[in-house]
């Protein structure tokens, strides 16, 4: 063996952890290595964690930092913000209340939220706002919206630029209002909800939406583009729509709940089975409840042209699905999420029982993080199609 298959081996060791007199790196955790140092080098990422599963298997590799300031080692239990991913878990949400007779998802919001009646929002459906189908919500809350009373005012106001179910608009007014009706529905607000109810039902014991002082410590420092320390910003439907904070190893255990893993409250797997209806299509991409899905296998250029800043920032047409798809087995099953300062992805395919998580504590394009996870995960199936 070469020295420096050597040196790869000890350094990959030293980011997972993990003593070196016992532990030999095979081919997939010297590939791991090879695509994190790649992927960090080129975008500067101060720290970088990553999770994967096959058949109820893990592994775990940390690499780097979790703040430059302090230099303390990411690890499995690191917590990052995730960003648009928290969308997944408030479709969770929602789909929970469903399965408990709290709420259907062919209801309008104003069903739950008096103060909405009478407005446009009477002729959307809560499924609309899990697609992205409500008509052409903004991509972010307004600035001019800076507390309850303007939010309503603005919910009461608002007019669709489409005709509902016609066009993909990526929102998140829309995810947060959604969020918001889910709670009310179940009598609790949003973050008691998240923290006291779903979360522990998904057995995440370290994911948040508010980090308590005992967990402060494992909370990375995000980074921005210009290299400045930054965290999330709270303000309206920031919970609702990108305020989980998370570790790799909580994570992976959402995957794995995605993937069927037993001893689920039974509600709360159907749930689950739910937020995976395919409901929309456009082009390659099947849009589920917030989830987007691929027919598997998949191209590496597929995934990244869906995944592709143009699908956030415009609006697109799409068709619907009718009948509703069911929950699919060879799927690539994936969704980006962002803040400032963090970049994360997560992906599964359930028919092989696999899927990977992608955190790092800077914001870095949605391809790259992409191509990252495809590569690793295709190291452990066959991924390629042709285009």
């Amino acid at each position: 063996m070469s020295t420096t298959t050597l040196l790869r081996q000890g350094l990959l060791m030293l980011a997972c952890g993990l003593p070196l007199p016992l532990v030999a790196a095979d081919g997939l955790d010297l590939r791991v290595a090879d695509e994190a140092r790649q992927v960090m080098t080129e975008y500067g990422i101060p720290g970088l964690a990553i999770g994967l599963t096959q058949g109820g298997e893990q592994r775990f590799y940390n690499f780097g930092v979790a703040s430059r300031e302090t230099r303390t080692p990411v690890d499995r239990d690191t917590l990052f913000e995730v960003g648009s991913i928290s969308k997944t878990f408030t479709v969770t949400l929602a789909a929970y209340a469903e399965a408990r007779g709290k709420l259907s998802l062919q209801d309008s919001p104003a069903r739950h939220l008096p103060e909405l009646r009478g407005s446009r929002l009477e002729e959307v459906t809560l499924l609309n706002l899990a697609t992205h189908t409500a008509g052409g919500f903004p991509l972010q809350v307004p600035d001019n919206v800076r507390n309850q009373a303007d939010l309503t005012r603005y919910f009461r106001t608002w007019e669709p630029e489409y005709a509902v179910g016609s066009t993909r608009s990526y929102a998140n007014p829309s995810i947060g209002l959604l969020g918001v009706v889910a709670a009310r529905s179940l009598g609790l607000p949003f973050i008691e909800a998240m923290e006291a109810q779903l979360f522990p039902r998904l057995g995440l014991k370290d994911t948040w939406l508010r980090v308590p002082a005992s967990a402060e410590r494992r909370y990375a420092q995000g980074y921005n583009r210009d290299d400045q320390p930054v965290r999330v910003n709270p303000g309206p439907l920031a919970d609702e729509a990108y305020g989980v904070k998370t570790s790799s190893r909580d994570l992976l255990r959402f995957v794995e709940a995605q993937l069927g893993r037993p001893g689920l409250e039974p509600a709360l797997a159907r749930a689950l089975a739910t937020t995976r209806n395919g409901h929309y299509r456009l082009g390659a991409m099947t849009q589920d409840l917030i989830w987007e899905q691929y027919a598997f296998p998949v191209s590496l250029a597929t995934l990244e042209r869906g995944n592709g800043a143009s699908m956030a920032l415009e609006s697109h047409p799409e068709e619907a699905i009718s009948p509703t798809l069911p929950p699919q087995r060879d799927v690539w099953v994936n969704k980006t999420g962002s803040t400032n300062g963090f970049g994360a992805y997560v992906a599964f395919v359930p028919a092989r029982e696999t899927g990977i998580v992608v955190l790092a504590n800077r914001n870095y394009p949605n391809e790259a993080r992409v191509r990252l996870a495809y590569r690793i995960l295709c190291r452990v199936e066959a991924c390629s199609a042709k285009e």
